[in-house]
């Protein structure tokens, strides 16, 4: 996401490798476009993340999280959350069309 306009880029793919890595970091230079300058891109340290094989695009610098820390990251900061409101948990996440929940056919 862009923190200043809040204008984002999503791209689906069909798994994860270092070849697929490399391709989103492509892709996310090229929407930024050149006159951004340098940009950094804050990771954790999958596999496909920190492999030599990954192919960085000029303008992009990988920055590494710690290891081990959820609090750092946050979709497992906020799982860390979650975890502590069964309830909130449940209002986000429980559908009415959700197999096996009430109401579901």
């Amino acid at each position: 996401m862009e923190p200043e306009t809040g204008e984002s880029l999503s791209l689906l793919v069909d798994g994860i490798d270092t070849e697929v890595m490399s391709w989103v970091l492509r892709e996310f230079r090229g929407w930024l476009g050149e006159e951004e300058g340098e940009v950094w891109v804050v990771l954790d340290r999958a596999g496909w993340h920190v492999s030599p094989r990954v192919e960085v695009p000029e303008g992009v610098r990988l920055v590494f999280l710690p290891p081990y820390s959820p609090e750092l990251q946050a979709v497992e900061g906020r799982w860390l959350v979650l975890q502590g409101d069964r309830e909130l948990l449940r209002r986000h996440t429980l559908f009415h069309w959700w197999p096996g929940a009430k109401g579901s056919a």
